[in-house]
């Protein structure tokens, strides 16, 4: 998905009591080379009536336009005294989005308000809102899970202001009883194929797709990732996001959760984890994608959630061996667990950026390793997998139409990565899931391995 334009930038301080505090937001010239700032000329306006000393943005009703931005020194009330005129700017603008008024205003107390990366993040936000052209939003790709996030994009771009009416699609054309899917989709509004069904994992062909929209992106685009898997590059691991990131030119944040497509499609109630480089980025889109019943969390832990979105379905594979060998539920919590702790750790070895605990507490971590080692198709297969004596390939062409798993992909992707860094040992589940996959080893073998686990040693 691919989001014209760029934020403005702002800085807002903290107010402490009986502290001076300056308060700016700053409109830079980088804006209107993109097409996100004013067309006026910045003046001096005076404050509106009960706002002495609030930094503000003055707006015309008309435009919605963001005509200036100022920054002034103030000083707080007496210890004891509350705050007078507490207003944040990004709240009034969205309780009053028509502009009924031409003036907001923001600034925080010393404690009850948001933080000061919150009001920023939020104040620039609100300045987007303000452009003179709305950011036009692209879906690349018409899957299961690409429609069911449409179907929200859709619905949501006309309630909000700052992004254009019309969402665009990009997809493979195929031919659906005679009809072309583009014409079915721009038509009937429903992708009869994939909504319902399944499709290729993404990373079977997203360099096919990155070289051949790279020149179509303009360089102020922002990108959000919904694949779950990862490649294999010259040095190692490689995400797909930081392909796309390449090959695009282009800010790329990831989304990733407990979301089966199906249900979010029909609008039940889910949480899904934003993993961002820009925080502002992440917030931008939260605001296009959440709905009351898709509730979403952003955090600046981006590789973290992607690699999350990813390695769970290996577990999912080896948690589907426990069902099709009737281990039970204790059993298989012990696999799900254990499985948590070597995405924990292979996160933590080959993730580039930062890594924190509290993001696989979030909808990308736990919540989907539970959902997708319980209802996904990883699991399915791997059950039937366990008792039918058949191949993988075998199972995916009578059970999924020759359509591919991914957990089975992704195992191959990270077996050769923990080879050639020598760390097999320290990965006995997802080195298990593997070799009984491709390489014969009988699934009865599992649970042996993972005795003698490291996480009990």
């Amino acid at each position: 998905m691919n989001i014209q334009g760029k934020s403005t930038t702002g800085r807002e301080n903290s107010m402490r009591k009986g502290r001076e505090v300056e308060h700016e937001c700053v409109i830079q010239e980088q804006q209107r080379a993109n097409g996100i700032g004013c067309d006026e000329k910045a003046v001096p306006t005076p404050h509106p009536p009960g706002s002495e000393g609030d930094t503000g943005i003055t707006m015309t009703a008309k435009s919605r336009r963001a005509i200036y931005c100022y920054g002034e020194k103030q000083v707080g009330p007496e210890v004891g005294k509350e705050i007078k005129n507490r207003t944040d700017m990004f709240r009034h603008l969205q309780i009053s989005p028509t502009g009924e008024s031409e003036w907001a205003w923001a600034e925080q107390a010393e404690t009850g308000g948001l933080m000061a990366g919150e009001v920023q993040a939020r104040l620039q936000r609100s300045c987007l809102a303000t452009a003179a052209s709305p950011l036009k939003v692209c879906i690349v790709g018409s899957g299961n899970w690409g429609s069911a996030v449409a179907k929200i994009i859709g619905n949501n771009v006309k309630k909000l202001e700052k992004f254009a009416s019309v969402v665009k699609m990009w997809v493979f054309e195929e031919t659906v009883n005679g009809r072309k899917l583009t014409d079915i989709i721009n038509n009937d509004h429903e992708n009869v194929k994939y909504l319902p069904g399944h499709k290729l994992p993404e990373n079977a062909f997203i360099h096919g797709i990155c070289d051949e929209i790279s020149g179509k992106v303009p360089k102020g685009a922002l990108g959000i990732s919904l694949i779950k898997g990862i490649d294999e590059g010259p040095e190692g691991l490689k995400l797909i996001s930081d392909i796309i990131r390449e090959k695009v030119g282009i800010d790329i944040s990831v989304l990733m959760g407990a979301n089966a497509a199906n249900e979010v499609a029909a609008g039940k109630f889910c949480e899904t984890t934003i993993g961002c480089k820009v925080m502002e980025n992440g917030l931008l889109f939260k605001e296009l994608l959440q709905t009351p019943n898709f509730r979403i969390t952003v955090v600046d832990d981006a590789d973290t959630v992607e690699l999350c979105g990813a390695l769970k379905n290996i577990v999912a594979v080896g948690a589907g061996f426990c069902d099709g060998l009737r281990c039970g539920d204790n059993t298989k919590a012990a696999v799900i667990r254990l499985g948590l702790m070597e995405m924990i750790a292979f996160t933590r070895i080959f993730c580039k950026g930062q890594v924190s605990t509290a993001t696989f507490l979030e909808s990308c971590g736990v919540a989907d390793l539970i959902t997708t080692c319980y209802g996904g198709r990883n699991r399915k297969v791997a059950e039937a997998f366990a008792g039918a004596g058949r191949t993988i390939e075998e199972l995916e062409r009578e059970m999924l139409n020759g359509q591919k798993l991914q957990g089975p992909q992704t195992s191959v992707e990270v077996y050769r990565i923990l080879k050639q860094k020598e760390l097999l040992d320290k990965f006995p589940l997802f080195t298990a899931v593997y070799q009984i996959c491709y390489e014969g080893r009988p699934v009865q073998e599992m649970l042996p391995c993972l005795q003698s686990h490291p996480e009990h040693i």
